[in-house]
């Protein structure tokens, strides 16, 4: 029973360190969904998983980049999309807290079950090094340059969005639409010029309690 009592005391104390800036994530979740603010969120040295039931893009493209960290590179895959509607979202991150142990934070919208709008995201860019999908391209185009790339959004450049550097004239691929289901992917970085989540949830949690 003393055990028990310490770590709700523990608890306790994490929460009102952690209230006001759960506060302030959800307040930017609420303007992010009233379409009042861009959502980008920059390279912090973790990584985060982000599920979907299904995406479906127009205008994509794909091409390789390097992350910067605070102490390292990350090579990631930046996909890229004019448009992109997803339906059962859920976004997770692990958050390692000294003595305390693991806290997950995690954001769900979209959701088939509760039959809400499907969220969606415009100049969408999303900075993965672990992607995996059914994925279905309409008119793909595969080698092509990245500077030459027409059909998305194209290489992200400092104001544009996107956070990762790239090697101009390097490996990319584009289609005028994708679509994708059973979406798993684990990312560095997001970034979008809009980001409109229907049905927002989003929660903390004691250990791992991860998208998959």
């Amino acid at each position: 029973m003393e055990s028990l009592a310490r770590g709700g005391t523990r608890w306790k104390r994490f929460a009102v360190v952690m209230v006001p800036s759960v506060a302030a994530t959800a307040a930017i979740g609420v303007a992010i969904a009233q379409g009042a603010l861009a959502a980008s969120f920059s390279v912090s040295g973790q990584q985060f998983k982000v599920t979907a039931s299904a995406l479906d893009g127009d205008g994509f493209v794909q091409y390789g980049a390097l992350d910067k960290g605070k102490d390292s590179q990350h090579p990631v895959a930046v996909v890229g999309m004019n448009s992109a509607e997803i339906t059962d979202l859920c976004q997770s991150v692990v958050v390692p807290v000294p003595i305390f142990g693991d806290v997950t934070m995690r954001l769900e919208a979209g959701s088939s079950k509760k039959k809400d709008p499907r969220v969606y995201a415009k100049s969408l860019y999303i900075d993965a090094d672990d992607l995996r999908t059914n994925a279905t391209f309409t008119n793909v185009d595969i080698g092509v340059s990245v500077d030459s790339t027409t059909k998305g959004p194209g290489p992200a450049r400092p104001g544009k969005g996107g956070e990762g550097s790239y090697l101009p004239g390097s490996f990319a691929q584009q289609a005028e639409k994708v679509h994708f289901e059973d979406v798993k992917q684990r990312a560095w970085a997001t970034t979008a010029g809009t980001f409109r989540l229907s049905g927002l949830h989003m929660n903390v949690s004691r250990g791992k309690n991860e998208c998959y």
